[in-house]
């Protein structure tokens, strides 16, 4: 593989709809797909002051990113957040911070 295609390129997209694979139902709300936005600077820095355990602050961050309370991203299947997490890295043009 070459170096061009080992480097990922960012998604450009304001948003990206994620479709759940396993659906949920919190407090009578059900959601089969959550929408995320771009992340700003001050997302990840409001996540970083959070002090708490890093899985935490990562949920914080990904409700923050798709306008719903934590509880919801914390009832996901780890496959589902899984997706989240991938699609954070595609906005931030494949890099985890």
């Amino acid at each position: 593989m070459s170096d061009d295609e080992d480097k990922k390129q960012p998604d450009m997209r304001a948003e990206a709809k994620i479709t759940l694979d396993f659906p949920i139902e919190v407090e009578g709300q059900k959601y089969s797909s959550l929408t995320m936005r771009r992340p700003k600077t001050k997302d990840s820095k409001k996540a970083a002051k959070f002090k708490g355990h890093d899985a935490d602050r990562g949920v914080l961050l990904l409700a923050d990113l798709c306008g719903v309370a934590p509880n919801v991203i914390d009832e996901l299947d780890e496959y589902d957040a899984k997706k989240l997490g991938d699609q954070l890295d595609a906005f931030r043009g494949g890099q985890s911070s």
